[in-house]
């Protein structure tokens, strides 16, 4: 243990937690015993730690303040601690005196251990050393911990403790904090954005009778009221293009999507996105719309377009960002003569990218490969990948110019896909025979899955004006904004294993 802990309980030291247990908890019933409340009450008047620090004006004028918080160090010097309190926006130094709180309060508070929840009050002073700190005069136990925390100077490190018992993490890693501070509010930010835009953030259903609006494999539960099958949305896209259908012709929604997929550093099976509809809009549209809006929140919270990866690279969000043809990304990899060569030709070039290519492997299938698995890695500054089969994209608007492509893009940043956005099609006769070409030679479940979205079909025939949308993970704009390696890092609780 550190010697802070040992200063402020030795009796813990070499101890096994489950003993250590034990011995808190015998606390817990003399405390009762004594007519105590082990686990407090309201407490009217506190202030953050970092108020308590900007009260502070000079020695001759003391300010007196109240803090509450986790008791996560303690030095014992004779007659007198110093001890530290964790809030929500950090630490605050507790100097406490046994000539001032008395003797029996100074012996109450030595008997405190790590972890345990107390309010301290007293006035603000500066130490020797310059820190800011409360002078405490009076203290109270508010909730007693049982459990010891983390070893300070190592810390959670275990990254699977770390994301099961998140709280810990939280206690321990200061670092961790302010990602999750940063989330909120870049979260709130985007908000602010959008509101001031006149944009308005609408909710739609979590749980739908089929299963739209991305090409994915949904979690499915069962509605008794209704004995019907129902699933988890995958994108909220279909129920926001009734909206725009009913009138409101700039929303949003900010929410959570699941898909009964695999896990990885970029993929957690529920996580939260946001979509963005603008009537009269189009695919450009919703470009201009998402670079302003992430070099906004960048610049509001961070005063900089400029962001490190843990390597080093730097990541350049200054505008205006780059378009890319999807083709011309092709041609720059596999050489202008692409997509003229035979498909046996295309599958022995991606082979030779150590690619899984099977023998039954479309030609475009091929082709969506390498963009896949080579092309998109290397995308590391901002880049509009622009005209995308229409294979790819069964909602948007195909090119003018071309058929066999649609007018959309997708924003790649640090080598991963952050926003899609489309000019939307409208059309209900194409969206129809875009439904029916998707669902050939794709396997049912449970004769619900596939079944075309009839209600959005009729929605649209009623009419839907021309539209831009775009969509954009909250989780991975957090992670290229904060430098987080894995998505499992901005969010609280990610999906685990579970434990045997």
């Amino acid at each position: 243990m550190s010697d802070e802990q040992t200063a402020m309980a030795p009796e813990e030291q070499n101890v096994k937690k489950e003993d250590i247990r034990a011995q808190r908890l015998k606390k817990v019933e003399e405390i009762k015993a004594k007519g105590g409340n082990p686990y407090g009450h309201r407490v009217d008047g506190i202030v953050s730690s970092t108020a308590a620090k900007a009260a502070y004006i000079d020695e001759e004028h003391p300010v007196n303040v109240k803090v509450a918080g986790r008791l996560v160090s303690c030095r014992l010097m004779g007659k007198s601690l110093f001890a530290h309190l964790l809030d929500q926006e950090g630490r605050i130094q507790l100097y406490v005196q046994k000539n001032v709180v008395g003797d029996d309060e100074y012996a109450a508070f030595k008997a405190l251990d790590l972890g345990d929840i107390i309010s301290a009050e007293g006035p603000v002073f500066k130490t020797r050393t310059g820190e800011v700190s409360v002078r405490a005069e009076k203290f109270e136990l508010l909730s007693k911990s049982i459990r010891p925390l983390p070893e300070k100077y190592h810390g959670l490190v275990d990254m699977e403790q770390r994301y099961r018992q998140r709280y810990l993490d939280l206690i321990s890693n200061e670092e961790v904090r302010k990602t999750f501070v940063l989330r909120s509010r870049i979260v709130s930010e985007i908000r602010n954005y959008l509101d001031s835009k006149g944009f308005m953030e609408v909710e739609t259903p979590m749980m739908q009778p089929l299963a739209g609006g991305a090409a994915a494999c949904p979690f499915t539960t069962h509605y008794n009221a209704l004995n019907a099958t129902m699933y988890l949305r995958i994108a909220t896209e279909l129920y926001l293009k009734r909206l725009v259908v009913g009138g409101f012709e700039k929303v949003y929604e900010i929410g959570r999507n699941f898909r009964n997929e695999g896990m990885d550093r970029k993929h957690n099976p529920e996580f939260t996105s946001i979509e963005i509809y603008q009537a009269y809009s189009d695919c450009r549209g919703m470009m201009e719309l998402i670079e302003d809006m992430v070099c906004t929140v960048a610049m509001k919270l961070f005063g900089s377009l400029v962001f490190k990866r843990e390597d080093g690279v730097e990541i350049n969000l200054t505008r205006p960002w780059r378009v890319a043809p999807y083709m011309d990304l092709i041609k720059e990899k596999m050489g202008d003569d692409w997509f003229g060569l035979p498909t046996a030709v295309k599958r022995e070039k991606a082979r030779a990218l150590q690619l899984r290519i099977p023998d039954e492997m479309e030609d475009k299938d091929i082709t969506q490969e390498i963009y896949d698995k080579v092309i998109e890695q290397t995308l590391i500054q901002p880049t509009f990948v622009t005209r995308l089969p229409a294979f790819l994209v069964p909602l948007a608007k195909r090119c003018e110019d071309d058929p066999e492509l649609v007018d959309v893009y997708e924003l790649e940043i640090n080598g991963q896909e952050i926003s899609p956005g489309y000019s939307e099609l409208n059309d209900p006769i194409e969206q129809r025979s875009r439904f029916d070409q998707q669902l050939i030679g794709r396997g049912d479940v449970e004769g619900e899955v596939n079944r075309i979205d009839e209600d959005f079909l009729t929605a649209l025939e009623h009419g839907m004006p021309p539209t831009g949308g775009l969509g954009m993970g909250i989780d991975r704009i957090v992670m290229l904004l904060t430098g987080a390696p894995s998505i499992r890092d901005v969010i609280l609780f990610p999906q685990m294993k579970l434990e045997r």
